[in-house]
């Protein structure tokens, strides 16, 4: 099916506007951007900061994978838009551009977008829509930010903006690039069915194994060093008890 492009001057959220398609019926693949969004959200309900001339965009798509495959879908935008970015910016950022797990890209360790991935099941088979194996449909949501001409100086964490190393895109020339990456990587990952080759593309472009970090999931936070992802995507770190795996958190480099 042939993917469709809407864009708004400004919405509440990109990605709430793409689940009340999901919710009134549309399959997708369906792309919605705006110029500016009134009330945009990260991971865990934070807000996302809307600046004009950055990119606000969600992906809507129909699933035959089931709901708990759908957070692979974090690893796999991340490849996505790590392969986008690549395109635009020059040699030297190439070069300190940088995956975090599950959904941050970086570039020199500061953070320059992020991925918000929601679904929900909508309904049993209908209108020839791809289906799990129960039958149920899944319309998962790739909702993502970039940001490209500014990006927030009051934030507890680093973070920075493709002008601030020297590129300038579009907004709509860089979603461009990243629908491109999206159709190629959402094939390659066949509703969960080659994670695998996801994993190696997503290890490839992350921080290396052994980097010191530390993961807060809420009830505790935990530091040790980077040991890669298990055959789900689940982060991997060791403790110095062991190796222990996580499905959740927020991740800080170099601790």
């Amino acid at each position: 099916m042939k993917t469709a492009f809407q864009h708004f001057p400004e919405l509440d959220s990109t990605n709430a506007e793409a689940m009340r398609r999901a919710v009134a019926g549309e399959q997708g693949p369906l792309w919605i951007s705006a110029g500016r969004q009134s009330a945009g959200r990260g991971r865990a309900g934070r807000t996302w900061n809307s600046d004009d001339g950055n990119l606000f965009a969600s992906l809507l798509i129909s699933l035959a994978a089931p709901a708990p495959k759908a957070y692979q879908l974090s690893l796999v935008s991340g490849v996505m838009v790590y392969e986008a970015l690549s395109a635009v910016l020059a040699p030297q950022a190439q070069a300190a551009l940088r995956l975090k797990w599950p959904n941050d890209v970086l570039i020199g360790g500061a953070k320059a977008g992020g991925i918000l991935i929601e679904s929900t099941v909508i309904a049993r088979e209908r209108d020839g829509a791809p289906v799990s194996a129960d039958g149920m449909r899944l319309a998962a949501i790739i909702g993502i930010g970039i940001n490209i001409a500014t990006h927030p100086a009051d934030l507890d964490r680093p973070v920075t903006s493709l002008a601030a190393h020297g590129a300038t895109p579009a907004p709509q020339d860089l979603l461009a690039r990243i629908a491109a990456a999206a159709e190629h990587w959402i094939a390659v990952w066949r509703d969960g069915e080659d994670f695998a080759a996801i994993r190696k593309a997503w290890l490839t472009r992350a921080h290396p194994i052994g980097e010191r970090m530390s993961i807060t999931t809420g009830s505790e936070r935990v530091t040790g060093t980077f040991e890669g992802l298990d055959a789900d995507g689940g982060l991997l770190i060791d403790a110095g008890a062991g190796i222990r795996r996580f499905a959740f958190g927020d991740v800080s480099l170099a601790v």
